[in-house]
């Protein structure tokens, strides 16, 4: 897939990450990372990100891409496709990067960006999460933030079948 950086110059390759990620650890920054679909945004994921985003200097989103989605949630999700979840995350002034993985996890990306802080949403505990064990071996952190209670892209849907 090609980058379009006339959509979001936040939207970026694994290499531009992997240079923009040895630049702002070059100037002391605190890198944090989450991942998700974030189809249907809506106020439960603006209060995670925002969450996240205050735990460090440069919040990196790992989104999943389209055909990780759909493996992961069934055949007609996501709603949005990846440029779309994509530029809607790159407008959010919070966030300094947006990079795609295809696969289920994405263990092999927070292993090239070896955050100091990983954050995941909801009941994980942390030997659960991707990427964690990485990370604390690596002298990081891992973070579990609380889920905003009645947010759900899963729930939209289901009003939207029923209306």
């Amino acid at each position: 897939m090609s980058i379009n950086h006339s959509l979001s110059p936040k939207i970026v390759s694994l290499t531009e990450l992997n240079s923009l990620v040895n630049y702002w650890k070059g100037e002391g920054k605190k890198i944090v990372f989450t991942n998700g679909c974030f189809d249907l945004l809506h106020a439960g994921h603006i209060t995670y990100l925002t969450e996240a985003a205050s735990l460090g200097d440069i919040l990196i989103i790992g989104l999943n891409s389209d055909d990780s989605v759909q493996r992961l949630k069934g055949p007609l999700r996501p709603v949005n496709n990846e440029i779309t979840r994509s530029v809607i995350l790159g407008s959010m002034s919070f966030i300094d990067a947006v990079v795609f993985f295809n696969e289920d996890t994405p263990l092999e990306l927070i292993k090239k960006v070896l955050p100091d802080v990983l954050v995941k949403g909801g009941d994980y505990k942390i030997e659960e999460i991707a990427g964690a064990k990485e990370v604390i071996e690596n002298g990081g952190n891992v973070q579990v933030l609380s889920f905003l209670p009645g947010y759900s892209s899963s729930a939209i849907i289901d009003k939207i079948k029923k209306s």
